[in-house]
């Protein structure tokens, strides 16, 4: 599951008076005061400062995540019409919806906790590491993916270290899912932490890809640990 879409805060619709914006400020402060803890208030507080998650609500999207995908298309090139697409760890929706706007051809996704409907996608709640649950999500697609997504990260610790290893052995399953599936010259973008890739998952998928290349959106916020591997070119399965 996405990062953003771990806990998500329904707000005040937005107002244009001085009036309107002191007492945004002002439901504001309640809102983070009545948090139950010091880290929960802090990421409140975060969230209702943060331009992309307002930006987020205004346009439509599920999590503020979506521009990522949106900036990293917009360098990389990775969504177009007529292709079929994975979304791994898909809730809440952000990245499906975005693709779903690029006009992919066949969209299907999968995560561990529920996912409301989205236009033309088949979303499967069920495990990556389950073969049944990966059918079931495959049966959404007429061949191999050209395309596989993962913004998955573990729920995070406070420990850089930890998270980095935890979302790490993500990456590292999600490259997996893609070396069993993807089609030849299909794609690969995928969430780590901190420098990047691990020189093993680095070493694979240069070995795999024709092109890989570390990406941090400029949606991603400052002082996060966050990036992105982009790998294009799959020259097919090895061994």
């Amino acid at each position: 599951m996405s990062d953003d879409g771990k806990r998500r805060w329904r707000g005040p619709a937005a107002g244009s008076s001085k009036a309107g914006s002191g007492r945004r400020l002002s439901e504001r402060k309640v809102i983070a005061y009545r948090a139950k803890s010091e880290s929960s208030k802090k990421w409140i507080e975060r969230q209702l400062s943060d331009p992309y998650v307002q930006k987020a609500r205004n346009e439509g999207y599920r999590a503020r995540a979506a521009y990522k995908l949106l900036e990293i298309d917009e360098r990389m090139r990775l969504l177009r019409r007529g292709l079929r697409v994975v979304d791994l760890g898909c809730a809440p929706g952000g990245w499906l919806q975005v693709c779903q706007a690029r006009d992919v051809s066949e969209l299907v996704g999968i995560d561990l906790l529920p996912v409301e409907p989205v236009a033309t996608a088949h979303i499967i709640e069920g495990d990556i590491n389950n073969p049944d649950d990966v059918a079931a999500m495959m049966s959404g697609l007429s061949g191999p993916p050209d395309l596989v997504l993962s913004d998955m990260a573990a729920n995070t610790t406070g420990h850089r270290r930890t998270d980095s290893l935890r979302t790490a052995a993500l990456a590292d399953m999600a490259y997996e899912f893609a070396r069993q599936h993807l089609v030849q010259g299909g794609s690969f973008c995928s969430k780590v932490f901190l420098g990047g890739a691990t020189l093993q998952l680095m070493t694979q998928l240069k070995r795999d890809f024709s092109d890989v290349r570390h990406l941090k959106p400029p949606s991603s916020r400052r002082g996060s640990p966050e990036l992105f591997v982009v790998a294009k070119g799959f020259r097919g399965r090895s061994l």
